[in-house]
């Protein structure tokens, strides 16, 4: 799968049932892409990443870690809402 935040919550709940999972960083699968972006694109071109001898994935994150990076998250785009409500006026 490709790796984003519901990514490691299926990744969790896949692994549970016994399956092994691999995430793929978005920006290691988008070179593969070859047309407009859709989930079939999107689908072929994880599966072409994920056959490569040498790519690289990530760990899925536990409950605990995602939950860490909230606050950030949260500050983040509060931030990004004031300065768009700034530059409205």
């Amino acid at each position: 799968m490709e790796a984003c935040a519901s990514a490691h919550y299926w990744g969790r709940e896949i692994g549970a049932l016994g399956r092994s999972v691999r995430l793929i960083p978005p920006q290691y699968a988008k070179p593969y892409v070859k047309r407009h972006k859709n989930d079939a694109a999107d689908a072929e071109a994880i599966c072409e990443a994920a056959s490569r001898p040498t790519m690289s994935f990530v760990a899925v994150k536990t409950a605990e870690q995602q939950g860490r990076v909230m606050p950030f998250r949260t500050r983040d785009l509060l931030v990004r809402q004031r300065t768009q409500t700034i530059n409205a006026r």
